[in-house]
């Protein structure tokens, strides 16, 4: 198969773009994320139409946040939008009559990373994604790992404190509310909050209050020297490496992808996972240790890998 169409659904764009077989990106066309479930389905069907004039397309893969099922037809549940049980795959067949194959949007972008990033050369990735929350995907001997029922790799939600923090979920703990977008900016506040003189340099980048810090400002304020900030990415970094631990202890991969607005930050907060990861290794002193590396794809991963199962079909 030649040309194939990845499809990304953020809250406020959804993009799609014409992919070939080497992961290369050669059109892309955007629209707005609309507020309604079934006007979602035309803006990607309108998005299809736009990205492939004037190219010979031959299949659409979507990115979808949410859990999807085993035959990558149906949209289990989705948080941030209301879909339940929603058939999408027939439905956007039926409006750009191209096959079409629906993935969780980690799912593909581990599998982008994998075939085109930072996980060439290896045949067991496990990828996270540092996000406003926690998501991921699992590639063993070449292959993507959904589960039996489509929905395996939702590590973000796996517990890691008992009747921890409240998460979005439902439930308690969760290990995207110790290690995310989300959590690193309220180490942030709350270390602000507990010394502002080792604050300045962050409270200064937004309106000077506590209440006014945002993840850029924390970036920003790290890569300055501010005391709290680069605290703050320390504990993030403490409580991501522990989890990719625990994951080395499940599925022994030879590389660990991490990817997402977070790791944007480079060494920053690489350097620490890393430390972290060694910390907490069981029998870490006498086994081999997976590398951590940084996703190279950035925004695009799930566009390419969405293209490029829609080509596997």
């Amino acid at each position: 198969m030649g040309l194939t169409i990845g499809v990304d659904i953020g809250g406020t764009k959804i993009a799609a773009g014409v992919v070939d077989e080497e992961g290369r990106i050669l059109s892309t066309f955007k629209v707005s994320t609309p507020p309604t479930a079934e006007g979602i389905v035309d803006a990607i069907s309108a998005a299809v139409a736009g990205a492939s004039e004037g190219h010979d397309v031959e299949a659409v893969g979507i990115g979808a946040a949410g859990y999807v099922d085993d035959k990558r037809a149906t949209v289990l549940f989705a948080p941030n939008i209301n879909w339940r049980h929603e058939p999408l795959k027939d439905k956007v067949e039926q409006r750009v009559g191209l096959p079409v194959v629906v993935e969780n949007d980690a799912n593909a972008a581990a599998w982008g990373e994998y075939r085109f990033g930072a996980g060439q050369g290896h045949d067991d990735v496990i990828c996270i994604t540092l996000g406003t929350g926690l998501g991921g995907g699992i590639i063993i001997g070449n292959k993507l790992r959904r589960g039996r029922f489509g929905v395996a790799a939702e590590f973000g939600h796996i517990r890691v404190v008992p009747d921890g923090l409240l998460c979005g979920c439902g439930s308690q703990g969760c290990w995207e509310q110790y290690a995310s977008g989300r959590a690193l900016v309220r180490y942030a506040k709350q270390r602000a909050n507990a010394t502002p003189e080792n604050a300045q340099i962050l409270l200064g980048l937004g309106d000077g209050s506590v209440e006014g810090i945002e993840g850029k400002h924390i970036s920003q304020a790290a890569r300055q020297g501010c005391p709290v900030a680069v605290d703050s990415f320390r504990e993030l970094a403490r409580w991501a490496g522990a989890g990719l631990a625990d994951l080395a202890s499940l599925f022994d991969p030879s590389a660990f992808i991490v990817g997402g607005g977070v790791s944007d930050e480079g060494e920053l907060v690489l350097d620490p996972i890393r430390k972290s990861f060694r910390r907490w290794l069981i029998g870490g002193e006498w086994r081999p240790h997976a590398q951590v590396l940084a996703a190279q794809l950035g925004g695009k991963a799930g566009l390419v890998g969405a293209a490029d199962l829609a080509r596997q079909g």
